[in-house]
């Protein structure tokens, strides 16, 4: 099969990343891959009889102790974590916390290795932790002398970790407040420079749990300081994966039941060299927190995305609508900057997309959903239009690709002023409303099928069931429906390319220059080319979209 020619050039920063779901554990253990063979199986099962009673015994008294140490550096401590914890009181806290989680982690059977050198306060006042997988990522903590880190307001209440978790100061994160992010930034910045005031911070810029297949976007929380900082990695060399959390694999019980029931796991952690930021970086934190992610991910070996926890939050709204849940992954926030859209619309669109996908195999719209759901027949003009949809011209439109179509295509013929002249268009005896036999004349002609049947739309349209459609009618299912508003505008197009070559003929012949031209003495037969080619006139992508769409990755 001859491959597919796109009539508008893609750009780079719109294709979908080449990594599997980073969202996502690879699934649970098949018969053969859970232990495969029936001695290790029965060994697995010896060690889980023995060990997981005696660590989980070990692992108790050990968060009672932690927790009494906590208790007597905070206690009638003032400031309530406003006040950073000094003295004694801090010296506990970095002796026997850090002292205590090391333990703890030998009880659980982590076999720890470091790699590099850990920076001082005055060195770098942030680290920044990646790949974030698992809470067993918490033994950085006990490697870099208790930092403070951030942290859900709600954690600091939990019985028994809430006080061992004050105790470090954290860094808390309210989700009532509505301006949670711009203070939790503000917090971090005034501790990175108090000058050896408050403790070191320890971030996961990444803000969620992958699967370690590739390096999230980093959040700017770290990078606004202007701070130097010291990049952490994170590594888990083991056959058995038992220890990564992500949004859908193993549940934070299993997780924890099998990694105590084997004999040990390793975990690397790698101290990069101290990242001082240049000063085009200190000025623009989203250029320093992707250099900083560029050299993590390079010394890791793995690729970068511009997935978010945005797209998680998507990711599972496709599962719960019975799509593929990797439907959900859009990068989010790349897309939403570069084409302005809100969450809760993409949300929106997302429904529509999987009441289109509905019918199909894979959650992928092909021409046959597509013409169905627009109550059109398959005409050149819609196999044009989906070609616009249909970025990499597989014959297939994913979710992503829906997105970035209506924004780019569609929403920007969709403004009020366009609308207001395809309704005068439409109403051909300007009566104020349109029929249904003049309607179907401008979509035939918009088309180019002298035989089509509009009702089924046409009565989508009629809300009130009057035979008429008003303006605000017309105006409502436009907004509601954007695929149209390229069909709505191809007539009218049409008519101003007419008008103009009329013009230009009118210069060039002064002999005809006051004849009358009425727009709807326009020949269907005469028209019905151009419309194929006015769909999207060439470059129309490039021209619709923001300037902020016109830069590079």
């Amino acid at each position: 099969m001859a491959p597919r020619v796109l009539p508008l050039p893609r750009q780079h920063s719109f294709c979908p990343p080449t990594v599997r779901n980073p969202f996502v554990h690879p699934g649970r253990l098949s018969a053969g891959d859970k232990l495969r063979e029936e001695g290790m199986q029965n060994m697995i099962v010896l060690q889980g009889i023995i060990l997981l009673p005696l660590r989980a015994i070990c692992i108790a008294f050990i968060v009672l102790l932690a927790w009494l140490f906590a208790s007597i550096a905070t206690f009638r401590h003032p400031g309530k974590g406003s006040v950073p914890l000094k003295g004694w009181r801090r010296g506990m806290i970095q002796t026997a916390l850090s002292c205590l989680t090391r333990t703890l982690f030998f009880v659980m059977g982590f076999q720890v290795k470091v790699k590099g050198k850990v920076a001082n306060l005055l060195e770098a006042p942030i680290f920044v932790a990646a790949p974030h997988s698992s809470f067993f990522d918490a033994i950085i903590t006990a490697l870099t002398g208790m930092p403070s880190v951030v942290s859900r307001a709600e954690n600091l209440s939990t019985p028994v970790f809430g006080t061992i978790l004050s105790s470090l100061q954290p860094v808390a994160v309210s989700r009532q407040d509505p301006d949670s992010r711009k203070n939790t930034v503000t917090e971090i910045t005034k501790r990175a420079l108090s000058r050896g005031q408050w403790p070191q911070i320890l971030i996961f810029p990444e803000g969620t749990c992958t699967n370690r297949s590739c390096l999230i976007t980093f959040k700017q929380g770290a990078f606004v300081p202007q701070v130097p900082v010291q990049p952490v990695l994170l590594r888990y060399p083991n056959k058995l994966d038992t220890v990564t959390w992500t949004w859908q694999g193993y549940s934070l019980k299993e997780l924890c039941a099998m990694t105590l029931c084997q004999l040990f796991t390793r975990v690397e952690v790698e101290f990069l060299p101290v990242h001082v930021p240049t000063d085009e970086e200190k000025n623009d934190p989203i250029l320093f927190a992707n250099r900083v992610r560029q050299t993590m991910a390079t010394a890791l070996n793995v690729p970068v995305t511009d997935h978010t926890f945005e797209d998680c939050r998507l990711m599972i709204s496709a599962g719960q609508l019975t799509l593929p849940m990797e439907a959900g992954l859009v990068e989010f926030t790349k897309i939403s900057k570069k084409l302005n859209l809100k969450w809760n619309h993409v949300r929106e669109q997302l429904d529509t997309f999987a009441a289109i996908a509905s019918a199909s195999k894979g959650g992928r719209i092909g021409i046959e959903e597509f013409a169905e759901y627009l109550k059109l027949p398959i005409s050149d003009v819609l196999r044009e239009l989906f070609l616009l949809f249909d970025r990499n011209g597989d014959g297939t439109i994913d979710f992503r690709e829906y997105v970035i179509g209506l924004s780019i295509l569609c929403n920007p013929a969709n403004t009020e002023e366009t609308i207001r002249m395809a309704f005068k268009l439409f109403d051909m005896d300007e009566d104020g409303t349109i029929t249904e036999d003049e309607f179907a004349s401008i979509i035939q002609s918009a088309l180019g099928v002298p035989e089509l049947d509009v009702s089924m739309l046409f009565k989508e349209i009629d809300a009130d069931d009057t035979g008429k459609l008003s303006y605000d009618e017309f105006k409502n299912f436009a907004l509601k429906h954007p695929e149209y508003a390229k069909l709505f505008t191809t007539y009218l197009d049409l008519q101003r390319y007419q008008l103009d070559m009329l013009e230009e003929d009118d210069i060039e012949s002064p002999e005809v220059k006051h004849s009358p031209v009425r727009k709807s003495a326009i020949p269907v037969s005469e028209t019905t080319p151009t419309a194929r080619n006015k769909v999207c006139p060439e470059g129309n992508e490039e021209d619709n979209s923001s300037t902020s769409d016109k830069k590079d990755d």
